[in-house]
C-alpha cells in the first residue's frame, strides 16, 4: 500500500525528527569512536549495550504509556513477521557496519552503508512502477557524493574492497534497507511508537544472544575496563542519546516523510560525526569535509523542497 503524502505540518515534524536522529547517530559513532581508542572496546559489546539499553527503555516507556496500544500490536498475527523482520534489521544494521569496517575500513564501510538510498529509491520505484521525482534524485547524488568525500576525504585510494569486505558493506546497506522498509506496511494500522518500540526490543535480544553466544568470530564475551567517562559515553551516548533518541526519532520520520525521503535524510549522521568529531576530538576540518557539508545542505534542500511540493498537492486535494 503506497503511502500518502503527509500535511505540511506533519512533513516538517517528521523532516526534522528524521534529521536530528541521523545526527545523533553522528554523536554516537564519534563516542563508539572514543571507546574504541580509549578502551579498547568490542563492537559486539558496544552493541549489545546500545541495543540494550535502547530497548529497557522503549519497553519501560511503551507499558507506561502505550500500553493498550502496544497490546493490540502484539496481539496481531499478521503483524509479526513484519515487526520480526523490523527488529533483526535493525541489530543487522548495527553489528554488519562494525564487521564492515573491520575488513575495509571506516571510510569505505560508510561509503558502502550511504549505498542503503540507492536500494530503499529502486525498491520504491520499482513497486510504484515510476521514475524516481526529480528533486529526490537530485538530493540522492548529492547524498551519495557528500558522504564519499567525507569519509575518503576525498582521497580515492583508500578505498579498500577486499570480496568478503564488499558483501558485509552491501549487506551492512541491505539490513539498513530492511529496517525502513519492513515497518511500512504497518505505520497506517497501528501505534508509530509501538512499532518503533517493538522492533528495538526484538534487537535487543538479537543483540544479547550474539554477544552471549561468544560474537560472530566465536570470542568469548569481553568486558572491558571502563571508567566513569568510559561508561557514560557508551550508555548515555551510544545507548541513550544514540540509539534510543536517534533510532526513535529517525524512525519516526521515516514513518511521516516516507522510506525515500527518510532515508535520503538518514546519510547526513557523517555530517553529524564530523561536527562532533571536530568539537569533542579535535579532528580539524578540511576542504573535502567543507564541500560534503554543502552537499549535504543542498540535499537537505532538496529534500524539503520534494516533500512540501507534495504536502501542498494533497492541501489542494
Amino acid at each position: 500500500m503506497s503511502q500518502l503524502p503527509a500535511s505540511a505540518p506533519s512533513f516538517w515534524r517528521g523532516f526534522a525528527c528524521a534529521l536530528a536522529g541521523a545526527l545523533l547517530w553522528g554523536f554516537s559513532g564519534a563516542c563508539i569512536q572514543f571507546l574504541a581508542e580509549g578502551y579498547e572496546a568490542q563492537s559486539t559489546f558496544i552493541s549489545f549495550v546500545r541495543a540494550a539499553t535502547a530497548a529497557v527503555l522503549f519497553a519501560a516507556f511503551l507499558l507506561a504509556r502505550r500500553r493498550e496500544s502496544l497490546l493490540a500490536l502484539a496481539s496481531s498475527a499478521a503483524a509479526r513477521p513484519a515487526l520480526l523482520l523490523f527488529g533483526i534489521g535493525l541489530y543487522l544494521s548495527q553489528i554488519t557496519y562494525a564487521i564492515s569496517v573491520a575488513l575495509t575500513n571506516a571510510g569505505t564501510a560508510t561509503v558502502l552503508q550511504a549505498t542503503c538510498t540507492v536500494f530503499v529509491m529502486l525498491y520504491t520505484c520499482l513497486r510504484a512502477r515510476r521514475l524516481p521525482r526529480t528533486l529526490d534524485f537530485l538530493g540522492l547524488v548529492c547524498a551519495l557524493t557528500a558522504a564519499a568525500l567525507i569519509a575518503t576525504q576525498g582521497d580515492w585510494g583508500v578505498i579498500v574492497l577486499p570480496l568478503a569486505g564488499l558483501a558485509w558493506g552491501i549487506g551492512n546497506a541491505l539490513s539498513e534497507t530492511l529496517y525502513i522498509l519492513a515497518p511500512q506496511g504497518l505505520y497506517g494500522r497501528f501505534d508509530r511508537l509501538s512499532i518503533i518500540g517493538c522492533g528495538m526490543v526484538i534487537g535487543g535480544v538479537c543483540a544479547a544472544i550474539v554477544w552471549l553466544a561468544g560474537g560472530l568470530w566465536g570470542d568469548a564475551p569481553c568486558v572491558p575496563a571502563l571508567d566513569a567517562a568510559g561508561w557514560l559515553a557508551l550508555v548515555v551516548g551510544v545507548g541513550v542519546l544514540g540509539t534510543f533518541a536517534a533510532f526513535g526519532l529517525f524512525l519516526y520520520g521515516v514513518s511521516v516523510v516516507g522510506s525515500v525521503r527518510g532515508s535520503l535524510l538518514g546519510v547526513a549522521e557523517p555530517v553529524g560525526a564530523m561536527v562532533i568529531a571536530a568539537l569533542w576530538l579535535a579532528t580539524p576540518f578540511s576542504a573535502a569535509d567543507w564541500a560534503g557539508l554543502a552537499l549535504m545542505s543542498a540535499m537537505i534542500v532538496l529534500v524539503s523542497l520534494s516533500g512540501a511540493r507534495d504536502s501542498s498537492k494533497r492541501g489542494d486535494d
